[in-house]
C-alpha cells in the first residue's frame, strides 16, 4: 500500500512542477478530453495519496 501512495505521489508532483514550470498538464495531456473522467480519478487518487502519507511521519519522531 505504501509503494502504491508514494508512486502517486510522485506522479502528481511531476504533474504539479510540469504545470508550475510549463504550464503543461501531463495527466490531461494523456487522458485527453474524452477521458476526463479517468483524469479526475487519478487527481483525486493523488490527493487521496498524500493525505495517507501524513501518516508516514508518525512514529518518525527523534529526540534531539
Amino acid at each position: 500500500m505504501r509503494k502504491i501512495v508514494l508512486a502517486l505521489i510522485i506522479i502528481g508532483a511531476i504533474n504539479w512542477g510540469l504545470i508550475g514550470f510549463f504550464r503543461y498538464d501531463l495527466i490531461s495531456s494523456i487522458f485527453g478530453t474524452n477521458l476526463e473522467l479517468i483524469s479526475r480519478i487519478i487527481f483525486a487518487l493523488v490527493g487521496i495519496s498524500g493525505l495517507y502519507a501524513i501518516t508516514f511521519f508518525k512514529g518518525q519522531r527523534t529526540h534531539v
